[in-house]
């Protein structure tokens, strides 16, 4: 039993400060209209000006010098992170799990339900290896087509298949960004370095439990739901309205025209005298005869013909019962903004999705609600990582996006990308783990070297490279690692820890291992999981530390419970891809997800009890 004389010391103003701006960092990480980047930024700049302002005095009488905030920039766990990031989106770009991929999706023909367990544990396996969003994105369009083929619903499938990449990235310390954080955190605190593998067997016991819940009653409990943009928009087609003598747009400016249909429509081209282009230059006077090229919906393009009183022709035939418009090769896809990608964090105004990518955009779906191209405003929306996009364009148009990996392709499919070099981007990748797993090279020199190797070779180009980083994540890492330093120069871990301790006076060690587990769980779902794995690790040595127990299993606590980012969408960015590919909604996180958080809480708390003797 835990001392219940313990004594928690009155902290000074700079700790005071330090605890009131974590506090502040908290709630910032949780507020979606803000970036995290912006709120990262902002918490760092605090500390180095408050501590500018009014210096801090260590106890060896020296002045604290704020450059050591900068010093998260050069972190080794920082530098590992982003280097993976770089080789998981290579993995991406060459296709190179492309054969899994197509293996899972002919199973599903044999027996779905089988399937179904295969998918959850490849996912979970790969996961322990790679950065589970490249997972979930070579499983998504697998799942979707699967659901399309057999005209069910993708609800049962979509969302075990994101928690249990979640599982997967418990396993190992490179599994997630986390764990390599928690890890070289408490390295720097004196922790004894945790190999790669070193806690794989708790979470394999735990899985086996968790992934039996995803496969057998989370499909149960979770309701149906239908993807979110299907039908919901519809077809835009390429027509051309010819001016008649007489008619509204006879003698008119394009700039008068263009005011009369109210702005909206979109005309391409002016053609005169059969085959001459004009420019569509806002004075340009229309003459009868003259041919508007307008890209529309049919319902618009009727309603144009009437106003400019002109005849609607698809190509050389005027449009009638006989002669529909027609839309070519043109198909409707769903695609999804992923993290790293060219849309992600950009205006709908700024995506140039024709001129880029030879798309329309029809509709998207963003937090949760569906909005129409044509709606006031849509043009301000915020692109972000997990966004569904209705578009159409021709066959090669949505095949060429599918293969550039820039946008995640929902059209139900099993066309994935791959190149020739995707077997020498999964040897350097298995080169990269192999190395630090037998514990030949670090991870950080390891990763570094991969990167080269993967951009010398071309299997990776430098702008693929830095599209992979996450200012999201490197900020928030950086800051959180400020915050964390501050923590512990001040004092305020120990004071956090010895009111931890002291609130939990009268409890076995292992009873406050599972409460700092439970509350890291708690904090992961509402903040970002970073944020709580490196602000909690300071504080979980401290409590070790002063419970005079192993530190292993505390610093482990922290690291599982901030990995159970299962309870809200909001939580990691795959559940936000997950979600919106999906069509779920908030409560259906809640109600897979927080049984999913008891199961881990409850086993991995028992089996660090029971290893490391914690009674």
């Amino acid at each position: 039993m835990i001392d219940s004389t313990i004594v928690v010391s009155s902290p000074g103003p700079h700790t005071i400060a330090v605890l009131l701006l974590t506090l502040v960092a908290l709630i910032l990480f949780t507020r979606e209209k803000i970036p995290l980047q912006t709120s990262s930024l902002f918490v760092l700049c605090a500390l180095i000006l408050g501590f500018e302002l009014f210096p801090y005095q260590l106890p060896n009488g020296d002045t604290f010098n704020t450059k050591v905030f900068f010093a998260g920039f050069g972190n080794q766990a920082l530098i590992a992170v982003s280097a993976l990031m770089i080789a998981g989106q290579a993995l991406v770009r060459t296709g190179a799990m492309e054969p899994i991929g197509r293996l899972l999706a002919k199973l599903w023909r044999i027996s779905p339900s089988l399937s179904l367990l295969l998918t959850l544990v490849t996912g979970a396996i790969l996961s322990a290896f790679v950065n589970n969003t490249p997972i979930v994105v070579l499983l998504l369009p697998i799942l979707v087509n699967v659901a399309l083929r057999t005209g069910q619903s993708p609800s049962g499938t979509l969302l075990p298949m994101g928690m249990a990449t979640l599982l997967g990235g418990m396993a190992t310390t490179i599994g997630t960004s986390t764990n390599l954080l928690v890890v070289k955190v408490a390295e720097d605190l004196g922790v004894p370095e945790f190999g790669m593998f070193d806690f794989v067997l708790p979470v394999a016991l735990t899985s086996v439990v968790a992934i039996l819940y995803l496969w057998l009653i989370a499909p149960m409990i979770l309701p149906e739901r239908s993807p979110p943009l299907q039908d919901t928009s519809p077809r835009v087609f390429t027509a051309e309205i010819e001016v008649v003598e007489g008619g509204y747009a006879d003698g008119e400016t394009l700039a008068n025209i263009r005011d009369k249909l109210g702005n909206d429509a979109n005309i391409e081209r002016i053609i005169r005298s059969g085959n001459l282009s004009v420019a569509t230059l806002p004075d340009v006077v229309i003459r009868p005869g003259d041919r508007l090229v307008i890209k529309d919906t049919s319902d618009n393009l009727r309603e144009y013909e009437q106003d400019l009183g002109g005849q609607l022709f698809a190509g050389n035939n005027e449009v009638d019962e006989e002669h529909p418009l027609k839309d070519g090769d043109q198909r409707i896809a769903e695609v999804v903004v992923i993290s790293g990608s060219t849309l992600d964090r950009v205006r709908i105004a700024d995506a140039r999705l024709n001129s880029k990518y030879g798309l329309t955009l029809l509709a998207v779906h963003s937090e949760g609600k569906a909005t129409q191209a044509r709606s006031k405003g849509v043009n301000e929306l915020l692109l972000r990582a997990g966004d569904v996009l209705l578009v159409q364009g021709s066959i090669d148009a949505i095949r060429e996006v599918k293969a550039s990996g820039s946008l995640l392709v929902l059209d139900g499919g099993e066309e994935l990308p791959h190149t020739k070099k995707a077997p020498l981007a999964l040897t350097v990748m298995g080169f990269i783990v192999g190395l630090a797993a037998f514990g030949i090279l670090p991870i950080v020199v390891s990763s570094v070297i991969g990167c080269l190797v993967l951009i010398v070779t071309g299997c990776l180009r430098w702008q693929d490279a830095t599209q992979a980083l996450s200012a999201q994540v490197i900020f928030i890492i950086v800051a959180s690692l400020a915050l964390g330093v501050a923590l512990i120069q001040t004092g305020g871990a120990d004071y956090l820890a010895s009111l931890f301790v002291a609130s939990t006076s009268g409890f076995s060690p292992g009873v406050v291992l599972a409460i700092l587990i439970f509350s890291m769980a708690v904090m992961t779902n509402v903040v970002s999981n970073n944020a709580a794995a490196v602000i909690g690790t300071p504080i979980a040595v401290s409590i070790a530390q002063t419970l005079g127990m192993p530190v292993e299993p505390f610093v482990l606590g922290v690291l599982f419970g901030a990995n159970m980012s299962y309870a809200t969408p909001m939580a990691y960015q795959t559940n936000l891809l997950v979600m919106n590919a999906g069509g779920y909604k908030f409560s259906d996180f809640v109600k897979v997800g927080v049984p999913l958080v008891i199961i881990n809480w409850i086993m991995l708390s028992a089996i660090l009890t029971w290893v490391y003797k914690l009674y």
